[in-house]
């Protein structure tokens, strides 16, 4: 099996991002089987998780996108100091895209919302991205998700609107960061954490 490196190995001194593990299924369970998580993440109806094998085998369908881009991947975000799993951030493929382009996505269970890990998971994969050599990257998300918002804006990412959305159905809030915009971001705010 193919080596899914850490993505950075470090995030910042209280969050890292990590491959998830079997390990991890009664988390993955316990995020991915409630509602008012899983409500964001895809079009209805909505697909919740029941059971530990229900966790295992979407943990090993994450495991499948780096098999087929290596830039990319699902990974674990975990507190530091106490190991727990906060959520998930991603970096993927956006569907049906003539342009190929991928896009960054975030979402935390509950528990752990309020603590700024998802700004610090979002923002470690949005340089990812670009370290990746990636020229665009995408933010999509239903347009009342104002919590998800908030994150894309607070890493820099610009806001383009509620638009028709030609992956999903209906319509998103689309945000994208370019290279330049990145690199300006990073140059004027210093190296990420």
């Amino acid at each position: 099996m193919a080596r899914f490196p850490d993505v950075p190995a470090t995030t910042s001194d209280r969050v890292r991002l990590r491959r998830f593990t079997e390990a991890d299924a009664p988390r993955v369970l316990d995020l991915h089987g409630r509602i008012e998580v899983v409500r964001w993440l895809d079009d209805p109806p909505f697909d919740l998780q029941v059971s530990r094998a229900d966790a295992v085998r979407w943990i090993d369908r994450a495991h499948t996108l780096q098999i087929t881009d290596p830039r990319c991947g699902v990974w674990a975000v975990e507190v530091v100091a106490t190991g727990v799993v906060a959520g998930t951030a991603l970096l993927a493929p956006v569907p049906n895209d003539p342009r190929e382009r991928r896009q960054i996505g975030w979402h935390l269970h509950p528990d752990s919302v309020g603590h700024g890990y998802a700004t610090e998971a979002a923002a470690a994969v949005r340089d990812h991205a670009f370290a990746c050599g990636l020229d665009e990257v995408l933010v999509l998300m239903y347009a009342d998700n104002a919590p998800s918002a908030a994150v894309a804006r607070r890493i820099g990412m610009t806001e383009l609107g509620v638009l028709p959305d030609p992956y999903y159905s209906g319509e998103s809030l689309f945000f994208t960061m370019t290279r330049d915009e990145h690199e300006a971001l990073v140059g004027a705010a210093g190296p990420p954490p």
